[in-house]
């Protein structure tokens, strides 16, 4: 049970600002608060009374008060952000002790526990702008969207942007192998098949792969072929909450995780090579990723037939154009070494993102 008694709490500012203060000497209320804290990815302050070090109560972006301790703080200074936890549901009292602490909340364990767990994640993380996040996904097989997906992200990251690369396709071969990091520690997609609720965002982002100055989930060369819904939901949420920018390599096909995805999504960008199959390929994916979907464009690739270009083949197809996807020669050369997708800052690829990424953040407001 969580029960308002007076103002909404204050919004978090953007940036990480710490965990929150507990005040108990109840030990398994500590240990079930501690608990809570860790799955929120927070590291709390604890103390038995109001901390005598000055600025402790009054800068804790949280203050979780366990009903223990409620006299103990009755005399410190009055401020936003305290919550009085405990575990009688049946004691009318609570309210009582509530107002006298000036507590914004009073919560009851163990009903409370995820919401609570979800206002520590908050003020954990701050809770800024939302991350731009941006879908790619093929009109036809082999038509480059997990190319585009990666170059996007390497761009994304070499402008100093907080960016996460998601492999939604099970069957792609993993895009930590098209950046060179197969072998890099860090979680793939089994490790969250479980997760529900609230995922911490900053946990998420520090168990990844780091590669190319850029987070990775992509999947093992294991079994599982795919993750519930429930799983891509917790995951993607908690890769927005950190801001920046979140690039999602989509399959063709739409089962419920995918349809889950493109929910989460700003913008789709489907690629579609120049050719009159392709653009009927296309538009079937186009039609079925349109019913989730209403920010979908085409990006173009070459080369081009008599009588087609990128205009027609966005006119054909009903969606606003990106551009056409231009050919990165080292590419093309598998013995230039392992260099990713857009890694050559002067390269037409890496020109063609970061022209991408200049005008999606202007249009979402974020630049």
């Amino acid at each position: 049970m969580a029960g308002a008694v007076t103002h909404d709490p204050p919004p978090a500012a953007g940036g990480r600002q710490g965990g929150p203060l507990i005040v108990t000497e109840d030990t398994e209320l500590l240990d079930d608060l501690l608990r809570l804290c860790a799955a929120a990815g927070a590291t709390p302050e604890v103390h038995h009374g109001v901390p005598d070090r000055r600025g402790s109560w009054e800068s804790a972006p949280l203050v979780l008060v366990g009903d223990d301790a409620a006299r103990r703080v009755r005399g410190a200074a009055r401020r936003r952000g305290v919550v009085l936890v405990g575990r009688d549901q049946d004691d009318s009292g609570v309210w009582r002790r509530a107002v006298e602490i000036g507590a914004e909340h009073v919560l009851m364990l163990p009903d409370g526990e995820q919401w609570l767990v979800d206002r520590i994640a908050d003020v954990a993380e701050g809770v800024g702008r939302p991350a731009l996040t941006v879908g790619v996904i093929g009109g036809r097989g082999g038509a480059g969207a997990s190319t585009l997906a990666c170059a996007l992200a390497v761009t994304s990251a070499r402008e100093g942007l907080r960016t996460l690369l998601v492999d939604a396709d099970p069957l792609g071969g993993g895009l930590d192998v098209l950046l060179g990091g197969e072998t890099a520690d860090g979680l793939r997609w089994p490790a969250f098949a479980s997760s529900r609720g609230r995922v911490g965002g900053g946990a998420l982002e520090e168990s990844l792969p780091e590669l190319h100055s850029l987070r990775v989930l992509s999947w093992d060369r294991g079994d599982r072929i795919a993750v519930p819904p429930q799983a891509v939901r917790a995951v993607l949420a908690a890769a927005r909450r950190r801001g920046g920018t979140v690039v999602v390599d989509l399959p063709r096909r739409i089962d419920d995780g995918v349809a889950e995805a493109l929910t989460q999504l700003d913008v789709g960008v489907l690629v579609v090579p120049a050719e009159l199959r392709a653009v009927a390929a296309a538009g079937r994916v186009a039609s079925a990723v349109g019913m989730v979907l209403r920010d979908l464009r085409v990006a173009v690739r070459g080369p081009y037939p008599p009588g087609l270009d990128d205009r027609e083949v966005a006119r054909l197809l009903g969606l606003p154009l990106v551009g056409e996807v231009p050919v990165e020669p080292e590419l093309l050369r598998p013995d230039e070494g392992t260099a990713p997708p857009g890694a050559a800052p002067r390269g037409p690829l890496a020109r063609f993102c970061k022209e991408f990424w200049e005008r999606a953040l202007v249009e979402a407001g974020a630049a």
